[in-house]
């Protein structure tokens, strides 16, 4: 069977729906997603950014068709789900579509080279929304009285964030890869958080505005914290380090 995978949405949100990407997969599974996280498909025997396949034009421009879907027998799509005039466009076509939120059941996991964590942690103080971010003056005190050395990270898409010495990988699985070498991860409720806890590095999520049993990273080696204070943090860090 020849299907296709259709999975847009932010990197937290593609991340949490990888175990049921992975279980719908068929004799031939193509995923369709951001052009950000195709990095992160790893069972896929095609991946193709979702910009690139002409669906934002179905259902807007009259007589716009996509004609690769004709092709596949099966279509599973968290794409165009709320949208009743994409979903009348590919009448026809065998479409399933799955709700955008909240995300499925699972725990993902994110295959890379096994190696030796290393005495540090990361910490990463960034996310998409400014609501979720816990002040960058804790995350900086936090560093000064940290047990471990530590390293910065920027994720790719915040190049105007500015501190000096940060790691920066663009792509998603290379800095996966560089994740799982770490002792432990702090950061906020992120796509890069879930990034951390797919490849197995203990994991501490921040969370300020989003709901952390729906949202927060996944997994026996992830934790989250409530509106913490840095005692709070150093606290559960030396609880991971044991």
């Amino acid at each position: 069977m020849r299907r296709i995978l259709i999975r847009p949405g932010a990197i937290g949100d593609v991340i949490l729906s990888l175990p049921a990407l992975e279980a719908l997969r068929a004799d031939y599974t193509e995923v369709w997603a951001p052009r950000e996280v195709l990095p992160l498909i790893r069972f896929a025997d095609r991946t193709r950014p979702i910009i690139e396949t002409g669906l934002d034009s179905l259902g807007v421009r009259e007589g716009h068709s996509v004609p690769a879907l004709a092709s596949f027998e099966s279509i599973h799509s968290w794409y165009g789900s709320a949208n009743e005039d994409f979903r009348a466009a590919v009448r026809g076509l065998p479409f399933t579509f799955h709700p955008a939120l909240p995300p499925p059941p699972g725990v993902p996991s994110i295959v890379v080279p096994q190696v030796a964590r290393e005495d540090f942690v990361v910490l990463h103080p960034f996310a998409s929304s400014v609501r979720k971010r816990w002040p960058l003056d804790l995350f900086q005190e936090l560093a000064k009285r940290c047990p471990l050395p530590v390293r910065w990270c920027v994720s790719p898409g915040q190049e105007g964030e500015t501190i000096a010495g940060a790691v920066r990988i663009a792509d998603l699985y290379q800095l996966a890869c560089w994740l799982a070498t770490a002792k432990v991860y702090v950061g906020n409720d992120s796509g890069i958080s879930h990034l951390a806890a797919s490849v197995g590095t203990p994991t501490l999520a921040i969370f300020l505005d989003t709901d952390p049993q729906i949202w927060a990273p996944r997994g026996a080696h992830a934790q989250y914290l409530w509106r913490p204070g840095v005692e709070d943090v150093l606290n559960r860090i030396a609880g991971i380090l044991g």
